[in-house]
């Protein structure tokens, strides 16, 4: 037979045929990889799309002459789907099609009576139920082959077809129609297959796997040759005596394992040779196909034939050994290594996952803030946090929205639960620095903070102290302890993002509030910090208080003295950063957040700092009232409260230049100035930290290194940028609040409607998410662009939560920027990304296409 069959659009599978991908699907494309490697398939056909459209349209096929082209004696065969992407699903394969009373009966004389009936038995019933779409009961207690075909003629009024030709013609017809079925199309369209995917069929000669035992081995099996869930290397599969297809997985079959094992026979001791055979193939499959496949297999009388092949299947961490270990055998290079890791999945590696093969039970659900999993008792006050951590006690804990006051609960929790916020909010945010997982905006649940209960829509309950599982990746809360996989930073994981940094051309780097976030970042291998929040550092146990007597003081030398107790603990803060970056840059901003944030909002709250400060209530609470704003986030925050009250910004100078001086290596420390809007805020806040700087010199002797930048997040600072370059050597632009000045959106609410609006189209992403590069973007790219003409030298980076994302890094590499900066439990994910991008713009890599 030609290559091409004489039928159109069906063609011989051998390997010079024209078999293409986006022609006939990907597993008849390694069908034919698999004949040029000289392994032994059985004669198959493939179907394009366009063919096996048209059989779907009503035309028919010469499926005569196909089956004459297979072996005329035993016309057996099997269809399989073959579509461009495994993923996108396709109809189930068929077996034995061709099967009638003839061939029945030629297969008792060559394979026995027994296996005959069995082989037909089966054929009859996936036929009814696959292409005739009989129900199953129709067969119930009918085991006789004559029983069957009475089944089938009274469920139909017409005999079980006995012409082999029309059986495979109304297969593919079938098979054909099932594709373009409502149900199938919009499944394989939630898996992100075009509309117009099309479907492939293979029609493959049939090898019986089973037979007369005193001729040889016969049976069916799956072999691969790494652990799916860890990608270590280990032969894994069954094999099952006298079977076919896949059966050998299926439950309660006495299948065999492969390799010797003491709890019970193997193919390895019952077929050697074949085994043997197995191996070699296995191996010739990794080496030039240049991945790790799994191999479908028949014996038939003591001879392997192979059915198929695809790529093993594998969890984000197994996929990660993997190509480590292909690129370290020289398989394929270190660069193809990389792009075969997308980099979202390294989350997955980094953080402990609910396993998707367990079974548990959701209670909620909401926005996914932080990657990750945690189990622990429910808590619904900081305080409670804080209690159950010195305890020794998980928690996770719920609250309506968190805010700066919560810090110290969110640091003792294993997971941050909120009813409202989005995926920028406060919660969000501090999660993602502390590597916990986050749920945001479940907003169907209904949060008693009296009783301390979480109400589900339909009304079930959970109270303080009742276990769930907070899943962060899927935006699930779970009731009790659902199984975990933890992460694995191995070895392979290190290697990997070694090689990534090699071809990378943009810098990476943590935002980092403490020093126990600057040592993730540090083990992350992050290339310095891009953002310390010095706000955070104040919250810290023992320095609240002091920092609410500096608020509480009326006069400027008053809030110096409260401000000189909190010198020290900043400098120390300060140098143990600088220490654990190791002469790798650290931009630290200025004091953020309007004051009265570190006041406390509820009675309680005020007695006890009443107590503290030895005032009376009434003055407390007259204070709290004055700092009130209607738009705190609008109001005297950023460079504005440095203007206001500059001690502030002050003593922060001072203890990261005395920091800084104390440091080995020396550092030169990057001091940003936030929410700035005009030329003159920087100006005025410049020559005071320049005076800081003199007035250090002349008491130390030693000369003070620094660089001086603004965060750019509003719109006017992005337009006005030029200006702003005459003072500032970096610009840093915080998307989180360029992006709610540019929207006019609160990203605490936006939770609420981004959904609708998203999927109404209003916008293509939530742009808290995904970086807005057309609106937010022009700004950025305005910002750049102005800075740098009138500042050439001038670096420039991105400091939201957008750094961590791979098309935002994509962006901000098209526009020439130094680097980003992300939380540091992203920043692997952030160096993986630029390492795409960089290798994409390189040189091809000369790889195999991929496998299916």
């Amino acid at each position: 037979m030609q290559h091409n069959h004489p039928f159109p659009g069906v063609t011989e599978i051998t390997p010079t045929a024209n078999i293409r991908v986006p022609v006939h699907g990907g597993r008849a494309k390694c069908l034919q990889r698999l004949v040029r490697l000289g392994l032994p398939v059985p004669r198959t056909l493939a179907l394009n799309f366009d063919t096996v459209a048209s059989v779907g349209a009503g035309e028919r096929l010469d499926c005569a002459g196909i089956l004459a082209a297979m072996d005329p004696e035993m016309p057996l065969v099997s269809v399989r789907p073959s579509t461009a992407q495994p993923d996108w699903g396709g109809p189930s394969t068929l077996l034995n099609i061709g099967m009638t009373d003839r061939t029945h009966d030629l297969l008792q004389r060559s394979i026995g009576v027994q296996a005959a009936d069995a082989i037909y038995a089966r054929f009859i019933q996936a036929y009814a139920l696959q292409i005739s779409r009989l129900d199953p009961h129709i067969f119930d207690g009918q085991t006789t082959i004559r029983a069957l075909q009475k089944a089938y003629e009274a469920a139909l009024d017409e005999p079980f077809p006995q012409d082999p030709a029309l059986q495979l013609a109304d297969v593919l017809k079938s098979m054909a129609r099932a594709w373009d079925g409502t149900t199938a199309r919009l499944l394989r369209e939630a898996r992100g297959a075009p509309a117009d995917a099309g479907l492939g069929l293979v029609v493959q000669q049939m090898v019986m796997g089973v037979g007369d035992p005193e001729r040889g081995e016969s049976g069916s099996g799956v072999i691969q040759f790494v652990n799916s869930a860890e990608g270590q290397p280990q032969i894994t599969g069954r094999y099952l005596n006298q079977s076919q297809g896949r059966e050998a997985l299926l439950k309660d079959v006495p299948a065999l394992y492969l390799t010797r094992d003491k709890r019970g026979p193997s193919l390895e001791e019952r077929a050697p040779e074949i085994f043997e055979a197995l191996q070699d193939h296995g191996a010739i499959c990794r080496q030039r196909l240049r991945e790790e496949m799994q191999i479908e297999f028949t014996v038939s009388h003591g001879t392997l034939h192979i059915l198929d092949a695809l790529r093993v299947k594998r969890s984000a961490r197994a996929a990660l050994r993997i190509a480590v270990a292909l690129a370290t055998d020289g398989i394929i290079p270190e660069a193809e290594a990389v792009l075969r890791i997308a980099p979202r999945t390294l989350l997955d590696v980094l953080h402990p996952q609910v396993d998707p093969e367990g079974t548990f039970e959701v209670f909620g659900k909401g926005i996914a803030a932080s990657p990750g999993a945690a189990t622990g008792r429910l808590v619904f006050t900081a305080a409670d946090a804080q209690s159950a951590a010195a305890r020794e006690e998980r928690c996770v804990l719920v609250r309506r929205e968190t805010t700066p006051g919560d810090v110290l609960g969110m640091h003792a929790s294993v997971g941050i639960l909120t009813q409202r916020g989005g995926a920028t909010s406060h919660a969000a945010v501090i999660a993602r620095g502390l590597g916990l997982p986050c749920v945001v905006g479940a907003n169907t649940l209904h949060i008693d903070l009296r009783e301390k209960t979480l109400t589900a829509d339909d009304g079930t309950q959970l109270k303080a102290g009742d276990l769930v599982t907070l899943d962060g990746s899927a935006g699930r809360i779970i009731r009790g302890a659902a199984p975990l996989l933890e992460p694995a930073m191995d070895p392979a994981f290190r290697t990997l993002l070694n090689w990534a940094d090699e071809q990378r051309d943009i810098s990476i780097r943590a935002n980092c509030d403490t020093p126990a976030e600057a040592r993730v970042a540090d083990r992350f291998q992050a290339d310095g910090i891009g953002l310390c929040r010095t706000e955070h550092m104040f919250f810290e146990e023992g320095r609240l208080t002091v920092m609410r007597e500096m608020i509480f003081a009326a006069r400027p030398e008053d809030r110096r003295a409260a401000l000189e107790q909190l010198l020290p603990v900043q400098r120390a803060d300060f140098k143990e950063l600088f220490t654990i970056m190791a002469g790798r840059p650290v931009c630290i901003r200025l004091l953020d957040p309007p004051l009265h944030e570190f006041l406390p909002t509820d009675r309680a709250g005020m007695l006890s700092l009443a107590a503290a400060l030895d005032l009376p209530l009434s003055a407390v609470t007259e204070r709290v009232q004055s700092l009130t704003e209607v738009n705190p986030m609008l109001g005297m925050r950023g460079v504005r409260l440095g203007i206001a009250v500059p001690e502030i910004y002050e003593m922060q100078a001072r203890a990261i230049f005395e920091a800084a001086l104390a440091t080995e290596p020396r550092v030169a420390p990057e001091i940003m100035i936030p929410l700035v809007s005009a030329k003159r805020e920087v100006e005025i806040v410049r020559a005071r930290i320049a005076a800081v700087a003199d007035a250090i010199e002349v008491e130390t002797g030693q000369s003070v290194d620094y660089a001086l930048g603004v965060m750019v997040e509003t719109p006017r600072a992005a337009l006005r940028a030029g200006e702003i370059a005459d003072c500032a050597t970096f610009l840093s632009f915080g998307t989180n609040d360029l992006t709610q000045m540019t929207y006019g959106l609160s990203r605490d609410d936006a939770g609420r409607f981004m959904s609708a609006y998203v999927g109404q189209g209003v916008f293509p992403d939530d742009p808290f998410l995904q970086l807005d590069t057309d609106g937010v973007g022009e700004l950025l790219e305005i910002g750049a662009a102005r800075g740098r003409a009138a500042r050439p030298s001038m670096t420039l980076s991105l400091c939201g939560e957008h750094g961590g994302d791979p098309d935002s890094i994509a962006f901000c590499r098209r526009l020439g920027f130094d680097y980003v900066s992300c939380s540091p439990f992203r920043v692997p994910v952030a160096r993986m990304a630029a390492a795409h991008l960089a290798i994409r713009e390189g040189e091809d890599l000369g790889s195999a296409p991929p496998i299916r």
